[in-house]
């Protein structure tokens, strides 16, 4: 019978830490499986079991051999590109059912790999059941308040990252004076808020009206037990950078990594962070 041990499994990022030092703080027994090529952040030098995603069979065995019961999949992972000399015959006995997904967008791959691990006997949870106060309460956190304008601009891009979901895409746009300046792509928040400073700020109207917003949700109908957005003390400096008037995430849906330190940041910045409820909840 396995036991209630929960493994980590870990892409590039702070979260897989975060969660750590949640189970750690609660006695569970964990592992970290961390997946080749896509190095955490591991500040306390947690020890970690890499795997090829070639060999994902081998991930299974290690698994049952450490009694694991639920798994988390935590951090960003990219689209990877696999090796065909390096599967292994068991793994390519799955390929069958993963290679399909892979063109198919994010979601559907991570169905694929969630599907497989249940069929293991092992649960998948989200990172909200190991660590629930990364996810905040609506409102808003700090001392900056938004506007009427800002509120509008958040409406707008609540209504464009809901599209750029159905479409199995990014999961965060800019908004400013009710203009798109930018959608969140393969290469994420961090590229898409360079972009704004560096290039797109310009396309605001009026130069001294509504700096502008970035919302963050998740996709419409995306599976919460995997790939939940994140914001962290980065993101606010990125949107500083950016000239924004602030940060909005869906309540329930974005975790937020060091809040302290994340509100901290903001409030420095003169930035708001408002936890906004979804669209059409009362």
């Amino acid at each position: 019978m396995m036991g209630r041990a929960t493994a980590l499994i870990a892409g590039r990022g702070a979260l897989p830490a975060h969660l750590a030092r949640a189970l750690a703080a609660s006695g569970v027994p964990f592992v970290i499986a961390q997946v080749e090529g896509f190095e955490m952040e591991n500040p306390d030098r947690l020890p970690v079991e890499t795997f090829a995603l070639e060999r994902l069979a081998l991930l299974f065995d290690l698994l049952h051999e450490r009694g694991v019961s639920r798994v988390v999949l935590a951090g960003a992972v990219t689209r990877p590109r696999l090796d065909p000399e390096r599967i292994d015959p068991r793994t390519a006995l799955l390929l069958p059912r993963i290679l399909p997904m892979l063109g198919q967008g994010d979601d559907a791959a991570l169905r694929a790999v969630v599907a497989l691990i249940e069929e293991e006997g092992v649960e998948v949870v989200g990172a909200g059941a190991i660590a629930p106060d990364l996810l905040p309460a609506p409102g808003v956190l700090t001392e900056a308040q938004p506007g009427a304008a800002d509120a509008r601009d958040a409406v707008r891009a609540a209504e464009i990252v809901a599209a750029l979901g159905a479409a199995d895409l990014g999961q965060g746009a800019v908004v400013a004076q009710g203009l798109c300046l930018a959608v969140e792509t393969l290469p994420g928040t961090d590229a898409m808020l360079a972009w704004v400073a560096d290039v797109a700020g310009a396309c605001r109207p009026d130069p001294k009206g509504a700096r502008g917003v970035f919302f963050k949700a998740p996709k419409p109908g995306q599976d919460r037990r995997v790939d939940l957005p994140a914001i962290g003390p980065a993101t606010v400096e990125a949107a500083a950078r950016a000239g924004l008037a602030g940060i909005v995430i869906e309540a329930g849906g974005v975790l937020v990594l060091d809040r302290a330190e994340t509100v901290a940041r903001a409030d420095a910045l003169g930035l708001f962070l408002w936890v906004r409820p979804p669209c059409g909840s009362s």
